[in-house]
């Protein structure tokens, strides 16, 4: 594998806070450690965390960002976002990404973005031994404590990694299986030849490759590593699944429009429920509710329907993510068929007689982002923001989000005459053209 020369859209500036030594939340104190070295950042949706782990007997660090979204009172699963060989640096753009964030608000997750700097890059990192694996586990205790958000440390986890950071997924499965409620992989490298513990058979996984347009050169073997893992886990039970894309490749795949969905199925199911909501609480699967689809025919069968041996086929969760996977691997997408949210706290104010500034906030759409916003006039639309272009997007290869850094205000000033006042109304567009209904915009 090539290390991609990466065009950086923006550059990511941390203007953090150091946090001090006590912090409060929900009526609670809790004691910083001394040695943490965690800081943050506030931005509209939450809060980002960030804390550099390094290791005393190397040169060896990783840097973490995790973003928490406002008002959870409580983190019930961490999802963590691992970046490919060759693209150290990137990782902190998805405690940025406005789409997962999104999911993370509903559901009540931190988003993990790791980057993982080692000596010999990902020959190293890859294998959570190597010290990747115990540092995320320090990174998440020292950002709890910080965050006052100390069940952080055992809220069991969502991963989601591309190639090496695949074959670091996959590695983590064999670890850490007990910690893990879903994984998916995005074209996973190295194709891995240990065996799994029992508790990794229960973790529901989704594998994506792009067969003979994937990286399959002989020290790489993506599509091997796809094959292989798929029986070694099925034939044991394991509740892993294939989604091939063959005619896109290695680093093009709109693959979070199929994880999301996927992940979604499974938290709905597995989600612990308790008042500490620890991994120890995960509830397992009934793989015999959930449902099979076939890589040759396309076909897809309810558990209990299926009249052949059920591990000869992918293990899906249900009818709903069965009807996505077949979408995705027949188109390489999956369409979003329902409009986003609308956005909220509007306002506006009159500047001088022709201008008026407008300002609101919105999440994004989880099925597809936020392309852009629409301002209108009554019934006529007058500006677009961003004027150009679109509010975010995310480079398919690493799934990374651009830009990577702070997103513009939600802020822009419109020339109307007063007599408009009274009309002015915005809405939410996402990536598949779909639009919200208009929202007013009040006095401020």
């Amino acid at each position: 594998m090539k290390k991609l020369r990466i065009r950086m859209f923006f550059i990511i500036t941390y203007a953090f806070m150091a946090l001090s030594s006590l912090c409060e939340a929900n009526g609670r104190t809790v004691t910083v450690p001394p040695t943490s070295q965690v800081e943050k950042r506030v931005v509209s949706s939450g809060t980002i965390y960030r804390v550099v782990v390094k290791h005393a007997d190397t040169a060896n660090y990783a840097v973490y960002n995790v973003f928490i979204p406002a008002g959870v009172e409580r983190v019930r699963g961490v999802f963590i976002h691992q970046h490919g060989c060759g693209m150290e640096g990137r990782g902190a753009s998805t405690a940025y990404d406005i789409h997962y964030q999104a999911f993370a608000k509903k559901w009540g997750l931190a988003i993990v973005g790791p980057d993982l700097y080692y000596r010999n890059g990902c020959n190293v990192w890859k294998n959570p031994e190597s010290g990747s694996g115990p540092s995320l586990l320090e990174a998440l205790e020292m950002i709890g404590n910080a965050s006052c958000h100390a069940e952080l440390k055992d809220a069991p986890w969502l991963l989601w990694g591309h190639s090496g950071g695949g074959y670091w997924t996959l590695a983590m499965m064999k670890n850490y299986s007990q910690r893990i409620l879903a994984a998916f992989c995005y074209s996973p490298a190295f194709d891995p030849v240990w065996d799994y513990p029992d508790a990794a058979l229960k973790i529901p996984l989704m594998i994506r490759h792009a067969g003979a347009g994937d990286a399959n050169a002989s020290d790489v073997r993506c599509w091997q590593t796809a094959v292989n893992t798929f029986h070694k886990l099925r034939e044991k039970g394991g509740l892993v699944s294939i989604a091939y894309t063959p005619y896109q490749n290695h680093n093009y795949s709109f693959v979070r429009y199929m994880a999301i969905p996927f992940y979604e199925s499974v938290l709905s199911k597995r989600l612990p429920t308790g008042a500490q909501g620890s991994f120890k609480e995960m509830k397992d699967m009934d793989k015999t509710k959930g449902w099979l689809a076939d890589t040759l025919s396309l076909n897809t069968y309810a558990y209990d329907k299926y009249p052949g041996d059920p591990a000869a086929l992918s293990w899906l969760p249900d009818s709903i993510v069965a009807a996505k996977w077949k979408e995705f691997v027949i188109t390489g997408t999956v369409i979003d068929r329902t409009p986003p949210p609308v956005p909220y706290g509007l306002t506006k104010k009159r500047l001088h007689n022709m201008a008026v500034e407008l300002t609101w906030k919105a999440d994004a759409d989880i099925e597809s982002g936020i392309k852009q916003f629409h301002i209108y006039d009554g019934a006529r639309l007058i500006a677009r923001f961003p004027e150009h272009g679109v509010y975010q997007w995310f480079d398919t290869n690493g799934d990374d989000a651009i830009p990577m850094s702070v997103l513009p205000e939600m802020k822009t000033v419109v020339m109307v005459p007063m007599a408009a006042d009274s009309t002015l109304s915005i809405s939410t567009v996402n990536h598949f053209e779909l639009e919200s209904s208009k929202v007013a915009f009040q006095s401020k």
